[in-house]
């Protein structure tokens, strides 16, 4: 059973890699997010607030911001597939529910305006320090929910290993990036775009 998960985690991370990662302003986006996500993690622990501030206001804006808008969209001529293939076939969220998660995030520091108490859960702000430290929380919810949410639902659309084989990438993904990715700023300085060793790999996967 361990082998089997272990396999399939290498699948997800290479189809990740070999589908949505060929730009290197891409690549290096990740490279920024991969460290301030191990920064985020050890804040955990010490102070959670400042960990879902830094977690969602860098590393999440960096990384997404990479595939939204460097990452090519059109035919990809080493995989041979269209963006709306690899869109379909995304394991775990594709663009379109990357702009609803995104959306959730942005939205929600706007319910502690309407209520500043969030239903009787929180003391009223009275601060803007005390306004971002109650958005942090609401962030942190986001973001575990939207982590356990695709979780389950990959439970009943594929199966419970492919779901926790999901969440467990996830949460290497800092560690497993800085690995793939701490040479892009590099490439990227020299004038290289596209990752020009895809398609090698890909040829010999």
């Amino acid at each position: 059973m361990i082998k089997n998960f272990l396999q399939e985690l290498r699948i997800q991370r290479w189809d990740d890699h070999r589908y949505y990662h060929h730009s290197r302003i891409n690549q290096s986006l990740h490279f920024v997010s991969a460290l301030s996500f191990l920064f985020a993690y050890v804040w955990l622990f010490i102070d959670p607030v400042v960990s879902a501030l830094v977690g969602w206001l860098i590393s999440m804006t960096s990384r997404q911001a990479g595939h939204f808008f460097f990452e090519p969209h059109d035919y990809d001529h080493i995989n041979h597939a269209t963006h709306e293939y690899k869109e379909e076939i995304k394991v775990g969220y594709n663009l379109q529910r990357k702009v609803v998660l995104m959306a959730i995030w942005a939205l929600s520091p706007l319910v502690l305006l309407v209520d500043p108490t969030l239903f009787g859960l929180f003391t009223p702000w009275a601060s803007a320090t005390d306004f971002m430290r109650q958005v942090a929380k609401i962030w942190l919810v986001v973001g575990g929910g939207g982590l356990l949410f695709r979780t389950v639902h990959l439970f009943f659309i594929r199966d419970v290993e492919t779901g926790l084989v999901w969440m467990t990438k996830i949460l290497t993904d800092p560690f497993h990036d800085l690995m793939l990715y701490h040479k892009a700023p590099l490439f990227l300085m020299k004038g290289e775009l596209i990752d020009p060793g895809l398609e090698k790999h890909v040829k010999h996967a």
